[in-house]
């Protein structure tokens, strides 16, 4: 990939997870990491964030709801948080799961509310 889709990807992950949270994640690479980083900058930020179609706050939501489902707690948190900075609101975060529960199952609906409404508390 170019280093356009790097940089695109940078700025929408910027964007997305804020500044703080991006510089310690660079701050953190390893030499073991670093291809891994830059594979998901440029592929899921640059690539999928940076496309047309869709604002940052539908692809939030979208993002909040696969990864409920997939079970992905810590990453659902992290999204959770992110939507302090794509504009999703506790609401439509709400509606996200009511569709996760009713199409993957109470349990995960559960399970995923627990986690956005924890994060969402300390968010406060």
């Amino acid at each position: 990939m170019s280093n356009d889709s790097y940089e695109a990807g940078l700025k929408a992950r910027r964007a997305v997870l804020g500044e703080e949270h991006v510089e310690r994640s660079l701050a953190n690479v390893t030499d073991f990491d670093r291809d891994w980083q830059r594979f998901v900058t440029e592929t899921a930020w640059g690539s999928v964030w940076g496309r047309p179609g869709l604002t940052h706050r539908e692809r939030s939501m979208l993002v909040v709801t696969i990864l409920a489902v997939l079970g992905r707690h810590e990453e659902l948190a992290l999204h959770t948080r992110a939507t302090a900075n794509t504009g999703a609101s506790a609401e439509d975060l709400k509606e996200a799961l009511f569709h996760v529960a009713a199409y993957a199952g109470i349990p995960t609906g559960m399970s995923a509310f627990k986690v956005v409404k924890k994060t969402l508390e300390e968010m406060k």
